[in-house]
């Protein structure tokens, strides 16, 4: 009867390991120093390892909290959040580090790094690569991409990330004054004129510098035309006429000569 009951012991035992409950609590890390974690953790980074990356820096911050090591560990860690496809992560671990070490000399990069993130997240759908509807694309990503760089460049503007966050800001502000004239345009198309007419002064309004504010105007001009509303029609022409004299519009139907649909 003891035998019997050894025997079932174990068989029970081998089960209940199997299913789990009894599980191989083994860490190929444990008695790594921060300096042994963070050379893995970074030669995983370096070879697009980054789920493992991501799993060595973290067990080194919470190894080594207090560490040189740990701080960097922060730093790499959003990047490789960033290069797996996971932004969200990828910004609140910038946002993380920038609370913790507002002084830190890398924070610079961190907030380049926040605005990378976003940037790319939206460089195809606002650079028109996909087939979706632009009136279904969000600009919040550029928004915050933006708003990341400006803050950088604020900040900092002495940092050798600064020129090129000053670039990505140009395109975006072009990519987001874009996407208020498809917008427009999108209203156009369906006789919905005070809206376009709204989204076009959205434009005009938040970005005043960017080539699409042509386009705004003339999509202004036409939509009041449509409206019948003649004196607010002029005063927007006379606008144009003064800040663009030799725009393609012109020739293209300004002159109300041709129905509005033939123009786009």
């Amino acid at each position: 009867m003891r035998s019997l009951a050894v025997i079932a012991a174990l068989f029970l035992a081998t089960v209940l390991s199997g299913c789990g409950l009894f599980p191989d609590v083994k860490d190929e890390t444990s008695g790594w120093s921060a300096n042994k974690l963070y050379t893995e953790a970074k030669e995983a980074l370096n070879e697009g390892s980054y789920d493992k990356s991501i799993k060595y820096f973290e067990k080194l911050e919470s190894r080594y909290p207090y560490g040189r090591f740990a701080q960097q560990a922060q730093i790499e860690v959003a990047y490789a959040y960033w290069k797996s496809g996971e932004p969200a992560s990828a910004v609140a671990a910038c946002d993380r580090f920038i609370k913790l070490h507002p002084n830190h000399p890398n924070v610079d990069y961190v907030y380049y790094l926040r605005g990378l993130v976003n940037f790319n997240e939206d460089l195809g759908i606002l650079g028109g690569v996909s087939n979706q509807d632009m009136t279904e694309r969000d600009p919040k990503g550029a928004n915050e991409s933006f708003d990341a760089f400006k803050e950088l460049v604020n900040r900092f503007p002495e940092s050798k990330y600064a020129p090129d966050a000053v670039l990505r800001m140009k395109y975006l502000v072009n990519a987001l004054a874009s996407h208020e004239v498809h917008v427009a345009r999108y209203y156009m198309k369906r006789t919905a004129y005070l809206a376009a007419i709204n989204r076009a002064q959205s434009a005009l309004k938040n970005y005043p510098d960017a080539p699409a504010t042509e386009e705004a105007l003339f999509i202004m001009v036409k939509a009041y035309d449509l409206l019948g509303m003649n004196d607010l029609r002029d005063d927007v022409e006379r606008v144009m006429r003064k800040n663009y004299p030799k725009s393609e519009y012109y020739a293209r139907g300004l002159d109300r000569k041709e129905p509005w649909w033939k123009l786009w």
